[in-house]
């Protein structure tokens, strides 16, 4: 049996060490890693996957760490993968799992992997959604994704899990700021962290009344007060996510919107590997480059010059294989 095969079989059996390996493989894009994916992708979609995002500063990690910690009341196992800002040194997570997640660490029911985002759009690195699936394959009831909080491009973390939820703090300035964002259309799920400061009852009126537009399929878009610091609305937010968990499984919601799902990540690995094998071609760059001085010199509209570089990777693309 091959190293790769042993280490899905003991994923399968519920091994910490073994999963944590096979994250790292992925995250480092080794050798085993396509054969680990290929021998776990007969036991992944049984997990509930929850995506945790909003600005800097929101609570975030506190959140998910009493989240995690009141899923364990009700007997759930608990996985996270949080991702942190990439060092711009070493390009490996700034932030540590035990920085991140308090007590709930301390649970042998909870697992908590912090990944590099390694400016990933979305601040949701690729190999955190392979990290996702390994703790699928574990056996953990519940996985929550938690990004960095970098705006705009937040909304990779809506194509990536069952439901989103927001997380705002009164001194974000609203649903106003959530609209510049883009959390607006992607949000299942509202909470107003740190809701005992100064204006969160003004940032719960704009966001009821703003939510109040939100066309989820029959879905009322929730907004609810929490202080994560002090435990306060976990309760509540849990029984939300339950709620939908049970919506998203009447009929074939569910099933429709991992379908969506998959069909996105197809199309992002194809779009990387691709732009990974065309701009490291040196005929290509090559076309890129001339026609880059032919722009500066004024010689050449922009427009044309990606129409000529198109034409050298369309040539390209007939010749690649193992793309």
């Amino acid at each position: 049996m091959s190293r790769s095969a042993q280490l899905v079989e003991r994923i399968l059996q519920g091994d910490r060490r073994a999963a944590a390996r096979a994250i790292s493989l992925l995250e480092n894009h080794a050798p085993e890693a396509r054969a680990i994916a290929e021998g776990l992708a007969g036991h992944r979609g049984k997990s509930f996957r929850v995506g945790i995002t909003g600005p800097p500063g929101a609570g975030k990690s506190t959140l998910v760490d009493g989240l995690a910690r009141e899923l364990r009341k009700r007997d759930r196992t608990v996985g996270v993968v949080a991702v942190d800002p990439s060092s711009p040194f070493s390009g490996g997570a700034l932030l540590g799992d035990r920085v991140r997640m308090g007590r709930a660490l301390e649970d042998p029911g909870v697992f908590v992997r912090s990944m590099a985002s390694r400016g990933t759009m979305g601040g949701l690195a690729r190999s955190a959604q392979e990290a996702a699936d390994v703790l699928d394959a574990l056996g953990k009831d519940w996985v929550i994704l938690e990004t960095v909080g970098v705006g705009q491009s937040e909304l990779a973390v809506a194509a990536a899990c069952d439901v989103t939820v927001v997380v705002l703090v009164p001194e974000a300035g609203g649903a106003v700021q959530a609209m510049k964002a883009g959390l607006m259309e992607i949000a299942d799920l509202f909470v107003v962290n740190k809701s005992d400061r100064p204006g969160a009852d003004e940032m719960l009126a704009q966001l009821r009344e703003t939510a109040h537009y939100l066309d989820r399929e029959g879905w009322k878009v929730p907004i609810l007060k929490v202080i994560a610091i002090q435990e306060q609305g976990l309760e509540a937010l849990l029984d939300r996510l339950e709620s939908y968990h049970a919506w998203l499984q009447e009929g074939e919601r569910l099933e429709e919107k991992r379908l969506r799902q998959a069909a996105l990540r197809i199309r992002d690995l194809v779009r990387a590997r691709l732009e990974e094998r065309l701009w490291l071609d040196p005929e290509v760059d090559a076309v890129v480059q001339e026609n880059a001085r032919h722009v500066l010199a004024g010689q050449l509209a922009v427009h044309q010059a990606a129409i000529n570089v198109w034409g050298t990777v369309r040539e390209r693309l007939t010749e690649l294989e193992g793309i």
